[in-house]
This record gives C-alpha cells, sequence and structure tokens, in this order.
C-alpha cells in the first residue's frame, strides 16, 4: 500500500556556477540563473510505501508524517533564498532534482527503514522531479 502526504512551500534560488561568466551561466541555465534570484511555488507529495497494520489500519499516521515534513522541509525551506540561507546548498546548485534528493536524505533519516520512500517535488505545475533514493 502506497500513501502520500502533500506540503507547499515557497522557496527563491539561482542556478549558477561562481568559476563562470555570466553568459556561461546564461546559456547553460537559461533565465534561472539571473543574479537576483527568482523564486517557485513548490509542490512537495513524500510517498510511503509499506504494510497495513491490522491494529490501526494505516501504513503510518499521516499525522505523524505531516510533521516530519514540517520540521525537515517546511520549517528549513518556506520563504527562504535555498542559496543564501540553506547550508544544504552552500556547494550544491538548488536545482528541483538537487533540492528533491536533500528533502528524500532529511526525511529517510526521520521515517522507519520499512517504508519505500518516494519524493515527488513540482517546481512549476510542468516540472517535476521523483527521487526514491537510487
Amino acid at each position: 500500500m502506497k500513501i502520500c502526504r502533500r506540503a507547499i512551500f515557497n522557496s527563491a534560488h539561482r542556478l549558477f556556477r561562481a568559476e563562470w561568466s555570466d553568459e556561461k551561466n546564461l546559456e547553460v541555465f537559461g533565465n534561472c540563473s539571473h543574479p537576483n534570484y527568482h523564486g517557485h511555488n513548490y509542490v512537495l507529495e513524500v510517498c510511503l510505501e509499506g504494510e497495513v497494520d491490522p491494529l490501526t489500519g494505516f501504513v503510518m499516521d499521516l499525522k505523524d508524517l505531516k510533521e516530519i515534513i514540517r520540521e525537515e522541509v517546511t520549517e528549513r525551506f518556506d520563504h527562504r533564498n535555498l542559496n543564501l540561507d540553506c547550508d544544504e546548498f552552500a556547494s550544491v546548485i538548488p536545482t528541483t532534482e538537487n533540492i528533491a534528493s536533500v528533502i528524500w536524505d532529511k526525511l529517510r533519516k526521520r521515517i522507519d527503514q520499512q517504508y519505500a520512500l518516494e519524493v515527488i517535488l513540482s517546481e512549476t505545475e510542468n516540472n517535476k522531479v521523483i527521487y526514491n533514493g537510487r
């Protein structure tokens, strides 16, 4: 059985490599490389797969999952500049792929290994990343 919990957070970021020229960054990252940053309303879905507990009828209590997401993701990344405010991206370009991977790592530390964990992160209504640790 697979369960999913959705959360939304708003963050700014800039995609660039400091060792590259502005022209090279613009060529590779397009408008996402502009020096004044830009923001997204990220939609996060965290999915767990596991057995249904016969006593509770839950795979996992979604209240507990909601709290873990709040503590590990929303409180950390909501209304932040990922490049400037979050140590996780001090040396990692905050692409949607890298953000999803960081989120997965944070959640994996808090969620029992008995559950398969999948993170789905939508940067826009057209762009999404799905990451399951592989």
